[in-house]
């Protein structure tokens, strides 16, 4: 389970360095993809569990087929290295926005790496959202 939210930046060299508390989850390897605006890293079995998902959904459609095949290719293998830096493939950069001061965050089943501008205005809509929602689990309060 990943869960926090942290400051970080990307070297010269485009490599991020993973928070400590994640990197035991992704000593032995991850695997970097394209999500919502930013990037989504997966533990090696977290992303064959999504890959069978996106797999099954391009059986249905033309649409769903480009969205798969954006996936798939635009994803990319990484290891941390003994500092616990990942090295990110610039087509990835490039996508994602990420040029310099960045956020990583835990989100349950997967750490998501964000350009810091774009997190800052994904996570004040997730807080309009969480107060505007009624449905929510009671959270133990």
């Amino acid at each position: 389970m990943f869960l926090g939210e942290f400051q970080h930046s990307l070297d010269a060299k485009g490599r991020v360095i993973l928070p400590a508390k994640f990197r035991d989850q992704l000593a032995g390897g991850a695997f970097v993809a394209k999500g919502d605006g930013c990037l989504f890293v997966y533990t090696p079995e977290e992303f064959m569990q999504v890959a069978s998902e996106v797999r099954q959904q391009a059986k249905l459609s033309a649409q769903r087929r480009q969205a798969a095949r954006s996936f798939f290719a635009g994803a990319s293998e990484v290891t941390p290295d003994k500092q616990g830096r990942v090295a990110i493939p610039q087509h990835l950069r490039d996508y994602a926005g990420l040029e310099r001061d960045i956020v990583v965050a835990g989100v349950f089943s997967r750490i998501e790496i964000w350009d810091s501008a774009r997190w800052r205005e994904r996570d004040r809509e997730g807080d309009l959202s969480l107060a505007a929602t009624e449905d929510l689990p009671d959270f133990g309060i």
